[in-house]
């Protein structure tokens, strides 16, 4: 319990308690519960959904998902996506990229980048309301939240902190395989009772056999190209992960229901 305070602490804005006086070992290994902060943060925006979905515009309900999304981590991985193409904009050396990802302005790249992925969200949950049927789209809108949270730990895993202070530092260093498997468990686990409660296996099955593996690719090559820029992942590079992957995962679940129908 502890653990999953701690990841609901890193990840939202919600002012829980319970977390002081955690080791550094206790807060990096509390990334075995990213799954299950990102399905508070699903149940949240679903909820969220179904409410106004009966007495406003599907485009406005999603415009308000955005924002609330949004607000939940309080733009901190909107930021690091920012940072993160600002820094490898600069075409300079790693030293040079990771002041760029410090420093706290923002340049013209990062606000494209912020644009752009806020556009993209909207445009693509507009796409998934229009193709979905039944509660489908609410279903989508939980897996969305707790894929994207996921998505962190396989870097987390595999990579290596660029820098030798932060938090993105306890987070890489604490996260091994013992994490990423119970954390995939988790993800799993949470995707079938989705599927069993909106009764739709379908998408279950389109998860195991689609997503999950492009996410965990996308995972995967975050660390090789983070890696290569900048010797490795900071806080910036995972908060991009968190973002993109949240545009990989509703692009490819637009082509499926497209494909659907």
């Amino acid at each position: 319990m502890r653990k999953l305070l701690i990841a609901l602490q890193f990840l939202t804005i919600v002012p829980l308690k319970g977390g002081e006086g955690a080791s550094e070992k206790e807060i990096g290994s509390s990334s075995t519960y990213f799954p299950v902060a990102g399905l508070a943060e699903g149940i949240v925006v679903a909820v969220i959904a179904m409410l106004f979905m009966s007495i406003l515009p599907s485009q406005v309900v999603n415009a308000l998902i955005v924002f609330i999304l949004l607000i939940l981590n309080g733009g901190l991985h909107l930021d690091g996506l920012a940072d993160t193409f600002d820094a490898i904009a600069s075409r300079g050396d790693r030293e040079k990229k990771l002041l760029i990802m410090k420093d706290s302005s923002i340049g013209p790249i990062g606000v494209i980048a912020i644009v752009m992925s806020l556009l993209l969200s909207y445009v693509m949950l507009n796409a998934v309301h229009f193709y979905s049927a039944g509660n489908l789209y609410y279903a989508i809108l939980l897996l969305m939240t707790v894929s994207t949270r996921w998505a962190m730990v396989p870097a987390l895993c595999y990579g290596r902190s660029a820098r030798q202070d932060g938090l993105g530092r306890l987070f890489i260093e604490n996260t091994g395989n013992r994490e990423l498997l119970v954390s995939t468990l988790i993800l799993f686990t949470i995707a079938l009772a989705v599927g069993i409660f909106f009764s739709s296996m379908n998408l279950f099955i389109f998860f195991s056999m689609m997503l999950f593996p492009a996410l965990y690719g996308l995972s995967v090559l975050a660390v090789w190209f983070s890696k290569r820029h900048f010797d490795g992942l900071t806080g910036d590079t995972l908060g991009a992960v968190n973002e993109i992957t949240r545009l990989i995962f509703l692009f490819i679940t637009v082509i499926w229901l497209q494909q659907s129908i």
